[in-house]
């Protein structure tokens, strides 16, 4: 017969338990969610991918965003596959950030052991579920990233060949494929590599260059324009009119509302801890800093952006809790108690949702119509583009003005922009007025709700206005949009 300590032991989760555990929890956070429908990003990347799969129009050519090819190929399998809907790329994006859990789990153990490879786990896997680090936004690019980046730094650390480092080059490139960013996460390995020899450094690079190779080959024989890629994806997002043009002032407040007005201060104790007691710039602290300048750079404050930093708070923090029950025997068991309770989700969403699903009901009816104009919910926009999808042929082009792509996502309809959402840099309008002018719409809908004219330049609105007013009469309005169809 087994004694009390071993009946305790038999008793803890082991880690394929905790990983299921999270990965079930993740699948509620962002299926679950009011609307069921997708996202803003995730309508952009789903249309773009669609026209790509379905119309043969590559990315850049049938829509632009600034994001990696790479999101556009996920988005138009799952239209492929399952038309349009929003859970095939959630669930797959949540299986590889399982992944991601997992590899947190080698490096922590590999580092300080299976105690630490638990907590970073449980750290890193509950906090990926925050309202302030985008727990529902599991299907971006950042989790694509931080996965092969992960799996980079743990080949790297347990590396017994140049084969092995080789291998960490290629999963960071392949980061690199999906995000830009990943560049922080490389040049935290390069750094670390040339500490210890010159060949593995050039090895890692070799794998980092084989990496971008295959996948620039790639979408050369896929038809998408390098320099095209390079405009959109990189030089048009910085300047006027772009994704990262605020003031001070907006990117002051967004900072401290990311950094010091969301749960992620909850790291800070622990992770001020280890850097005390290590009193060195050693891999992680390096990697911490590097990122956290990357986001900085970048300079938006997108919750989703914490995703980067939060498998180095997470190591981190196990380590320093590690460190504590080693040399002041602090009982593990306690403290893991505390970190499931202090980092645990909130799941008030997933679970009215749920009881909607089991016993009916709905929220609060949004109210359309009169004044003050309301944006609509996720749930409004999709079904007013199944009514557009509805009362329109297949072969029209429809124009949503403003940021409307989630509209134009459920609609199945083809813009006739490339630039379907209202990006407003000085490429952006010329391509913008000549595509609207040589392809005129055969139906145009316009807000009525105060975003659009904050978010929206005048002459844009202007530009759409004359148009309107010189081939288009009002047909109806539906969820605070005018909708307009071309005169006969």
């Amino acid at each position: 017969m087994m004694n009390l300590k071993e009946v305790v032991s038999s008793r803890r989760p082991t880690l394929l338990q905790i990983i299921i555990l999270l990965t079930i929890l993740q699948l509620l956070v962002t299926l679950l969610t009011n609307g069921f429908a997708l996202s803003f990003d995730e309508a952009m990347w789903h249309y773009i991918g669609r026209n790509w799969f379905r119309h043969g129009m590559v990315p850049y050519s049938g829509g632009i965003d600034n994001k990696s090819p790479l999101i556009f190929v996920i988005f138009g399998l799952s239209d492929t596959l399952f038309g349009v809907n929003y859970w095939f790329p959630r669930v797959l994006a949540t299986a590889c950030q399982s992944i991601s859990i997992y590899y947190i789990y080698k490096i922590a153990k590999h580092i300080a052991g299976q105690q630490a490879g638990m907590l970073a786990i449980s750290f890193f896997g509950l906090s990926l579920l925050w309202h302030g680090t985008g727990g529902r936004y599991v299907a971006f690019t950042e989790t694509y990233e931080v996965m092969f980046i992960a799996i980079a730094v743990y080949k790297y650390l347990t590396a017994q060949n140049k084969k092995d480092v080789l291998i960490s080059g290629l999963m960071a490139g392949l980061g690199l494929g999906f995000r830009l960013s990943a560049i922080f996460g490389i040049l935290t390995l390069i750094i670390s590599s040339l500490r210890k020899s010159r060949i593995y450094t050039v090895t890692f690079c070799a794998g980092v260059s084989l990496s971008i190779l295959f996948l620039a080959s790639a979408g050369f024989f896929a038809g998408i324009n390098l320099h095209s890629f390079l405009t959109y994806g990189l030089a048009d997002n910085f300047g006027t009119g772009s994704t990262t043009d605020h003031s001070l002032l907006w990117k002051l407040e967004n900072f401290s509302d990311k950094f010091f007005y969301s749960e992620i201060i909850l790291f800070y104790p622990l992770v001020l801890a280890y850097i005390f007691i290590k009193r060195k710039v050693d891999l992680f602290i390096l990697w911490l800093v590097l990122e956290f300048i990357g986001i900085n750079i970048i300079g938006i404050y997108d919750t989703v952006h914490l995703k980067d930093l939060l498998a180095l708070l997470s190591l981190m923090s196990a380590f320093t809790i590690t460190w504590l029950v080693n040399v002041h025997k602090v009982p593990v068991k306690p403290v893991m108690v505390i970190i499931w309770l202090t980092f645990f989700p909130k799941l008030l969403e997933p679970l009215v949702n749920i009881k909607k699903i089991l016993i009916g009901g709905t929220g609060p009816v949004e109210k359309y119509g009169i004044r003050p104009y309301i944006k609509p919910g996720e749930g409004s926009r999709k079904e007013l583009g199944l009514w557009i999808k509805a009362n329109t042929t297949s072969q029209d082009k429809v124009f949503v003005a403003g940021f409307g792509a989630q509209v134009q996502a459920y609609s199945e309809r083809i813009s006739p922009t490339v630039y379907f959402n209202a990006t407003q840099t000085r490429i952006a309008k010329e391509t913008f007025f000549h595509d609207m002018q040589i392809n005129k719409p055969a139906m145009i809908l316009v807000p009525l709700f105060s975003e659009y004219e904050q978010l929206v330049s005048a002459d844009m609105r202007q530009f759409v206005n004359e148009l309107i007013q010189k081939n288009y009469y009002l047909y109806k309005t539906m969820y605070n949009y005018n909708i307009y169809r071309a005169k006969k």
